[in-house]
């Protein structure tokens, strides 16, 4: 009989570099297995023409298991999309992208990172949250396909000048 450790999952370590054009298909899969409502390839090619775009991925052993689409602008970085293939997902690639892009504040001299998250979407609250983003506001009705609110969640990187001052939500007791 196996103990219980061996059915703990393991981290597998990933190699996080800029995304190609021959990453598509893979990424596409990832969207289409994460998001009810997903980016198409227009989505993501339209998004990635903008000089402040910036698409990476993570593999693990020649094979695309992550992505992530995010904007630069002066004082932060913007997420715009990010999904880990299910079958890799709570092994740490997720964690080791967020950090990836952390690594980046300091070297750009941005100081903080955001990105919305829908409301129903718990999962998602709880590793940007256990990655140190807190949420700092609710936007009402913000995505097109439904009538869904979003989270607003940030990561400074002051975060402890920021988060004596933080209001209480409802995120926040988890």
């Amino acid at each position: 009989m196996k103990s219980s450790s061996q059915f703990q999952k393991q981290e597998v370590a990933v190699q996080i570099r800029w995304m190609i054009r021959r990453d598509m298909p893979d990424v596409l899969k990832i969207e289409n297995a994460s998001f009810e409502f997903n980016w198409t390839e227009e989505d993501f090619l339209s998004c990635l023409r903008q000089r402040n775009c910036i698409g990476m991925v993570a593999e693990h052993e020649n094979r695309v298991v992550g992505f992530m689409i995010y904007e630069l602008h002066k004082t932060r970085l913007h997420i715009l999309n990010f999904a880990v293939s299910p079958e890799f997902r709570r092994l740490g690639v997720g964690a080791q992208m967020i950090e990836k892009l952390i690594n980046k504040l300091s070297q750009q001299r941005r100081q903080e990172i955001v990105l919305e998250v829908r409301e129903t979407n718990l999962s998602a609250q709880l590793f940007y949250q256990n990655q140190g983003f807190r949420a700092t506001g609710v936007l009402r009705n913000h995505y097109a396909d439904s009538a869904e609110d979003a989270y607003v969640m940030q990561y400074r990187l002051d975060s402890d000048l920021v988060e004596v001052a933080a209001p209480a939500n409802r995120i926040a007791q988890y």
